[in-house]
């Protein structure tokens, strides 16, 4: 279905005009012709001008239905008998066919985003426009924030993840008509796009994992790489929804987090990684302050020490550097040897 865009029927301030007054003169007919009826006069003019007026008292407010109020940044898709006749957009005071219907299968559907608000009945609306405040289609940027969904990451590993998705209707046709219910199949393809993207990606960074799909292992995981992988569940999303016209501006991860089954052993595997990575640094320091005390001493020619003194002295140095709580000296008042 193609878009096709109604010009030219901002007219409906005139017409309102227009209406009212063919009311008051009905008013003013009904009531001169009611009284020269009853008095006798006239023939038969005035009956015929009574029952016009009537008639148009009775049946003049269906022209009051081909008034639309559009706010800006709105649409409305208009049908005739059930004919696509076009789409209405930008702010103005319409007037069309009165028998044209608007259609917006997803006018009552409720996500968690932003537009879906109900007014609560607060304010006042024009009785001519009631129909018509439902039927209207945003065409502002939306976020549309998704539940969070537990999915397995490529190792296996549930964690739990949320995103959050700016998009926008681009073509009115195409959403209302190729497809159901626009915000439900959005909210659908999202879900979907979240899964397929992050049963690529690992948690965390791990050693042989190919989240680019080149067959060569690289760096790639959820929490380091959310930009990426933003991207590519944006690009997902897209590849879906453009059929249904829409538009994904962003998207982006709002929550991310292991599990709560397996979150316990996951941080205790974490502290043990970060308690092996900084006792490595600490070694890596003793060793090298032992080395260079031992290079001092011999360049200093401070004492000659045999190699069975020397290894004891590497032993006390290393306890004393690499141990969780300070050394307690003990001093030797005798000789070296």
């Amino acid at each position: 279905m193609k878009e096709k865009l109604i010009q030219g029927h901002k007219h409906g301030l005139a017409v309102l005009l227009l209406l009212v007054v063919l009311y008051a003169a009905a008013v003013v007919g009904v009531i001169l012709g009611a009284a020269a009826v009853d008095a006798g006069r006239g023939g038969a003019g005035w009956p015929a001008l009574l029952a016009v007026c009537i008639v148009w008292l009775s049946l003049g407010w269906i022209f009051l239905c081909g008034l639309k109020v559009l706010k800006p940044q709105e649409a409305l898709v208009l049908t005739l008998f059930g004919k696509y006749v076009g789409t209405l957009k930008g702010e103005g005071f319409y007037y069309v066919n009165p028998f044209c219907s608007g259609v917006n299968p997803a006018a009552k559907t409720r996500l968690n985003q932003s537009g879906d608000v109900d007014g609560g009945g607060k304010g006042v609306t024009l009785k001519v426009d009631a129909e018509t405040a439902g039927k209207r289609i945003s065409l502002k940027i939306m976020t549309l924030n998704n539940n969070r969904q537990k999915i397995n990451d490529c190792l296996g590993n549930p964690v739990e993840i949320g995103i959050a998705v700016m998009w926008r209707v681009v073509d009115t046709a195409k959403a209302v008509f190729d497809v159901d219910n626009y915000k439900e199949y959005l909210s659908l393809q999202c879900d979907s796009a979240l899964r397929n993207i992050v049963r690529i990606y690992p948690y965390d960074v791990a050693p042989n994992v190919d989240t680019t799909g080149d067959g060569i292992a690289d760096e790639g995981s959820l929490r380091g790489s959310s930009e990426v992988v933003a991207a590519r569940i944006k690009d997902e999303i897209q590849s879906k929804v453009t059929q249904a016209g829409l538009e994904i501006i962003e998207a982006r991860i709002t929550y991310l987090a292991y599990a709560p089954e397996i979150a316990a052993v996951m941080l205790q595997r974490q502290q043990a990684s970060a308690i092996i990575d900084a006792r490595k640094m600490i070694v890596d320091g003793a060793v090298g302050m032992v080395e260079m005390a031992l290079e001092r001493l011999s360049e200093k020619q401070v004492v000659e020490l045999d190699e069975e003194r020397k290894a004891a002295m590497v032993s006390n140095l290393l306890v004393v550097l690499c141990g969780n709580r300070d050394a307690q000296p003990v001093v030797n008042s005798g000789s070296l040897y």
